[in-house]
C-alpha cells in the first residue's frame, strides 16, 4: 500500500468546476521525488524551485531532488526512485530547447516514451514537467512558472486517484464508480 497513514485522503478543492491549483490541499503527505535536469540550469532551477515551493504549499513532501545532465538521462534515475518505498510519485522537470538539428525532438520524445515506461512498469505515477521539444529559450522561460505546477499537482492528483481505486469496494449493485 502507498501510505502508512489511516488517515482518508481526500482532494479538497474550490467549488467551481475548473481546477484551482493554489486550492488544493491534502489530508495526508504524498511524498514526491524530484528529477531536474542539469541542462538549461537558468530555467530548470526556477522550475525546480516553484516545484518544490508548491509541493509544500499543497501539503506534499519532497523527499528526495536529484539532478541529472539532462532530460534524456531522467529515466534511469526515475527508474531507482520508483523502487523507493518512501516516494509516491517523481516530478521530472526539464527543458528541451529547439537547436540547429531535430535533435531536440529525438530527446523530448525518447525521453517522454522511457518515463511513462517506468511509470507503468512501477505502478506510480511520474509527472512530465518537461518543455519543449521546438521550443525557444524565451518559451521555455515564459513556462517556468506553469509547468512545474502542473507537474506536481498531476504528480499529486494521480497519488490519490490510484489510492482510491485500489480502495474502491466491489458493488453487487450495477452502478459507476467515478474516480476523480
Amino acid at each position: 500500500m502507498i501510505f502508512r497513514s489511516s488517515n482518508q485522503v481526500n482532494l479538497k478543492k474550490s467549488t467551481s468546476s475548473k481546477f484551482d491549483a493554489h486550492k488544493l490541499e491534502l489530508d495526508t503527505k504524498i511524498r514526491i521525488a524530484i528529477v531536474a535536469s542539469e541542462f538549461n540550469r537558468r530555467i530548470t532551477s526556477q522550475m525546480l524551485q516553484k516545484a518544490q515551493a508548491h509541493a509544500r504549499k499543497i501539503n506534499a513532501t519532497v523527499k528526495y531532488v536529484c539532478y541529472v545532465p539532462g532530460s534524456f538521462d531522467m529515466p534511469l534515475i526515475i527508474q531507482q526512485l520508483l523502487k523507493k518505498k518512501d516516494v509516491d510519485a517523481v516530478v521530472a522537470l526539464g527543458a528541451v530547447i529547439k537547436g540547429e538539428t531535430g535533435h531536440d525532438v529525438i530527446v523530448a520524445e525518447n525521453a517522454a516514451r522511457l518515463i511513462a515506461d517506468l511509470s507503468v512498469k512501477h505502478g506510480k505515477p511520474v509527472a512530465l514537467g518537461i518543455t519543449g521539444p521546438d521550443m525557444t529559450f524565451e518559451q521555455a522561460l515564459a513556462r517556468t512558472k506553469v509547468v512545474p505546477l502542473r507537474a506536481v499537482n498531476a504528480a499529486v492528483k494521480m497519488v490519490i486517484r490510484i489510492k482510491k481505486i485500489r480502495d474502491a469496494k466491489p458493488s453487487s449493485v450495477a452502478k459507476v464508480t467515478t474516480i476523480d
